[in-house]
């Protein structure tokens, strides 16, 4: 911890400016420019993956090497794949929509790929950014059209894999049986649980105010990334707690909204940018939310778009300017429609 009350404040709105300048220039990019470059960023993802496993080159921060440090600044690697996955995969089903309806080996292939990068983040460890990044591989070919039968077949098989991937590694073992009773053993390995349900208990109907809680005071670990939706229970209670899954219910709502527009206009590739990061932003709330109230394993994903972190702040905010990108283009196209064709794709 900083004895700086203002620390975290300000290296935070760095951030976020970072991301707004970032973003300015993905939101003026043309989304034909990401469709054409899309199988290329994908490699670069990959490249940088391995870059971050090379000793001493990667940063490692509570027994896990995830980050690069450029500049002074900490990016973790896995949020930008997650990025440059949903444009791979968007340009993926929109080239190859009849193998993916039609045959099992129109699945596969781009899961050879993201085995590959799910290989990676395992070995970094990083099993949270894996299973996010195969649920927006996996969520954007169902929406392609991928038969339900295979889809299940793949499903089962992804689920026996991180099962299995669970069993055999003590660490993750540990946390999926804290999960189940975080109070046999509250001091160790239930230990952070244990203070997440504290944080909610004490939040109530409307928290204990704004600043005035403490089991950020060096009680609940992680209080400002992981377990910041702990930390808005204990301070602004049940309301606020429901106020957060309200405008996160919002945000993928729109997005799934922009998506369908995207696909009516004839804009595929678009189409299925919005659905991924619709996806991305859904899932991983999710995933966080469930982790803060215990109805979900301990994973180190961020709150999206709230959690503090340098590199999840920025191409959070790159995510969103991509998504506000599509929305400009479906809005053109359906200014240049005639009235009657255009009712059926406002966004």
């Amino acid at each position: 911890m900083t004895e700086n009350s203002f620390h975290y404040p300000i290296r935070q709105s760095i951030h976020i400016g970072l991301g707004l300048f970032l973003g300015c220039g993905i939101a003026l990019t043309p989304i034909n420019t990401w469709q054409k470059s899309g199988q290329w960023l994908f490699i670069a993802g990959l490249v940088l993956l391995v870059i971050v496993l090379i000793p001493g080159l990667g940063v490692k921060v509570n027994g896990s090497t995830r980050w690069l440090s450029l500049g002074g600044m900490r990016i973790q690697v896995s949020e930008l794949v997650k990025y440059f996955a949903v444009i791979y995969m968007a340009g993926y089903v929109t080239r190859h929509q009849k193998s993916i309806r039609e045959s099992a080996l129109g699945l596969v292939k781009p899961l050879f790929l993201f085995s590959v990068t799910s290989l990676l983040l395992l070995m970094e460890p990083d099993f949270g950014s894996a299973v996010v990044i195969l649920i927006i591989a996996m969520g954007i070919m169902f929406l392609a059209g991928a038969r339900l039968s295979q889809f299940i077949m793949l499903l089962t098989f992804v689920a026996t894999l991180a099962t299995l991937l669970v069993i055999f590694a003590p660490y993750r073992l540990k946390r999926v049986t804290s999960f189940m009773d975080p109070w046999a053993d509250a001091k160790d390995s239930g230990y952070q649980l244990v203070h997440a349900l504290i944080s909610f208990g004490r939040g109530e109907w409307f928290g204990v105010g704004l600043g005035s809680g403490i089991e950020k005071l060096y009680y609940l670990p992680e209080a400002h990334t992981d377990f910041l939706f702990s930390v808005i229970a204990e301070e602004l209670g049940l309301l606020g707690v429901l106020t957060v899954i309200s405008l996160f219910s919002l945000l993928v709502w729109r997005t799934f909204k922009i998506a369908m527009a995207a696909e009516k206009a004839g804009e595929q590739f678009s189409a299925y940018i919005a659905y991924g990061l619709g996806i991305w932003f859904g899932f991983q709330s999710f995933v966080n939310m469930g982790v803060n109230m215990g109805i979900l394993p301990t994973k180190g994903l961020t709150l999206p778009l709230m959690s503090y972190g340098g590199g999840s702040m920025m191409i959070m905010c790159c995510a969103v300017a991509l998504l506000f990108r599509v929305h400009s283009e479906v809005t053109e196209i359906n200014a240049n429609l005639p009235k009657e064709k255009s009712k059926w794709i406002n966004v």
